[in-house]
């Protein structure tokens, strides 16, 4: 039984894998369509959602499977039942279970006890299948990692942790910008700076926009004030000079392309002529959240088979 809870979760040969396998079902998804039959899939859900709810529901019942949403005023998990009973009852009915949690802790509780597929729809920590959508769509937009320049501005969230951790997996390249106040999480940084130097990927670090994107093939960003958290304007204030805008673009490669993982603010973390603008892939990005998951969820379950 395998996870992906982390993006450390999955090698570079298994990152490979998955890019092979979604770039074959996004040209004939329908070679897949009876591939869950008598399957279901469980969305435990603790907060809103657009692309990760649309593109779970839609890949697994487009491969024959049912879904179910548990949105979160369904279980409470930890509140109105312990975590523990609710996994290894879930366990009694379901194959796999996608979760959309603020603590990643409790995910982490969670596939402790239901011993069965856990991937982790987003949690304070990382977003992976974000991540793996991302460097897939890098890779149909330049071809391949080798020799590009992947720069991110904004927010060391969980998106960047993940992105750093991918980054170091596949040998790419990443300059981030971030406020001091604002960089990813120290442990992450340091584990995927090892990977680094095993992969000879690039992991650079700065609190310069302008010095990040200089020559980038790629310029992401994602909004400056993540769901749920306080202190709004507080955070907001950190930012000043961090948005992508045509003057941050004139600086980055004569090509180069635009991501942003969606909700966007536009007028804050990207202009509006940015994200509707010829450099933008934003929604080649937001639709390979499907073909990327649908077959992260193939890879998992043949792993699973695999090993019982």
């Amino acid at each position: 039984m395998k996870n992906l809870i982390s993006a450390f979760d999955f090698d570079q040969a298994e990152l490979k894998t998955v890019f092979g396998l979604a770039k074959r079902m996004k040209q004939n998804p329908l070679s897949y369509r009876d591939l869950f039959n008598g399957k279901a899939l469980g969305l435990i859900f603790e907060k809103p959602s657009t692309r990760t709810w649309v593109s779970f529901e839609v890949g697994f019942t487009t491969m024959g499977g049912h879904v179910i949403y548990l949105g979160p005023d369904d279980i409470q998990l930890g509140v109105r039942e312990e975590v523990r009973d609710v996994a290894r009852t879930l366990a009694r009915y379901l194959d796999l279970i996608v979760m959309r949690t603020y603590s990643h802790e409790l995910i982490l509780e969670f596939a402790s006890h239901f011993k069965k597929t856990v991937i982790n729809g987003l949690s304070d920590l990382e977003h992976p299948c974000q991540a793996m959508a991302d460097f897939f769509t890098i890779g149909e937009a330049l071809g391949d990692f080798k020799n590009k320049k992947i720069a991110y501005i904004g927010d060391g969230n969980n998106v960047l942790n993940s992105l750093l951790i991918l980054a170091a997996q596949l040998g790419a390249h990443l300059h981030y910008a971030t406020p001091k106040s604002c960089a990813p999480q120290a442990a992450i940084v340091t584990r995927a700076l090892k990977e680094a130097k095993r992969t000879k990927a690039k992991l650079v670090a700065t609190t310069k926009p302008q010095e990040a994107v200089r020559g980038a093939d790629i310029i992401y960003t994602d909004v400056w004030v993540s769901m749920g958290e306080e202190e709004k304007t507080k955070k907001q204030n950190c930012f000043e000079g961090f948005q992508v805008n045509r003057s941050l673009l004139k600086k980055a490669a004569k090509e180069v392309r635009v991501m942003h993982c969606l909700p966007a603010h536009r007028g804050e973390e990207i202009t509006n002529d940015v994200i509707e603008g010829k450099h933008s892939i934003v929604f080649d990005q937001a639709e390979n959240r499907l073909h990327v998951q649908k077959a992260i969820i193939v890879y998992l379950l043949r792993s699973e088979r695999a090993g019982s």
